[in-house]
């Protein structure tokens, strides 16, 4: 292998300590701590465990952490006035409603009632907006802590090509408009790309958010790129178990990029704390509390 390892865990750690150095000046200021509300509907498992790390997450950063769980036969009006509730609550600055959401409910219709400003997964359609056209807004989370990867590791962006392999509302999307922002030349591979592998060469930066497990080959990298893996895949080890791997081929790819994330311990790590990092923001910004973002 001669790529470099993109630690992801050590870097969402540092992330972390910040964002929990920033909040006792926040405290003294406002008179109450930032606080984070998530909401989950049914008992899904995976989200359960994402649902149960963000509120430890929150509360070891000295935030207040509020969950709410509601039973998957929720009507999606009940849902609604608690969002309602969430939004004119001057404890909570952040809401994230945990996808995905019963069948009965409209995902988009709950992400439309949540206040723009305290949409710290940023998946509301106004901050959509707001980052496709320049202006101060939340950002996704995942890409977001990708775009802080990729500047700690490789410094100023401007002028490099860069491919996004997925062109998702979470990650894909957000990601190409993030990378536009820092100057890259950015394209957006997807299911119809032709000659994907090809294009994929051309790629200073190439990140991949498909959900195929390890479908990028060594093959398919210029020699030298920096590589994103945002892929999480539960596979088959050979030996009665499981095991996790990215959208890359990890080994394959180390042989042949500059720099690459691994699964798990790359981007990973960095979703929770950038929400973390999102919640503070919004905190400082609704308190008209003074903050230095480039602490954070």
């Amino acid at each position: 292998m001669s790529a470099a390892v993109i630690d992801g865990k050590a870097f969402a750690a540092g992330l972390r300590e910040k964002v929990a150095g920033l909040v006792p000046a926040f405290e003294a200021a406002a008179g109450r701590k930032p606080g984070l509300a998530v909401v989950i509907v049914g008992e899904d498992p995976a989200s359960q465990v994402y649902v149960r790390s963000k509120g430890k997450a929150t509360e070891a950063s000295g935030m207040a952490s509020f969950t709410h769980k509601l039973p998957a036969e929720t009507t999606e009006e009940a849902l609604l006035d608690l969002v309602h509730q969430l939004n004119g609550d001057a404890s909570v600055d952040g809401i994230l409603v945990q996808l995905p959401l019963p069948r009965h409910i409209d995902e988009s219709r709950v992400i439309a009632t949540i206040d723009p400003d305290k949409d710290v997964d940023g998946f509301h359609v106004v901050n959509v907006g707001r980052l496709a056209t320049g202006l101060e807004g939340f950002v996704p989370c995942t890409p977001l802590g990708c775009l802080m990867l990729l500047e700690d590791r490789l410094g100023d962006l401007s002028g490099l090509n860069a491919v996004v392999i997925g062109r998702s509302n979470i990650v894909g999307k957000p990601m190409a408009q993030l990378l536009l922002s820092k100057s890259c030349t950015v394209t957006i591979a997807h299911s119809r790309t032709k000659d994907l592998p090809a294009l994929c060469r051309t790629a200073d930066i190439l990140v991949a958010a498909v959900g195929r497990p390890e479908m990028v080959r060594g093959d398919w990298i210029k020699p030298g790129a920096t590589v994103i893996d945002v892929g999480i895949n539960r596979i088959d080890n050979g030996e009665g178990g499981t095991k996790l791997v990215g959208d890359v081929d990890f080994a394959d790819a180390a042989t042949v990029a500059g720099a690459i994330t691994p699964v798990p311990g790359g981007v990973g790590p960095m979703t929770i704390a950038v929400l973390l990092r999102n919640t503070l923001v919004s905190a400082y910004r609704r308190a008209g509390v003074p903050l230095d973002k480039g602490s954070i």
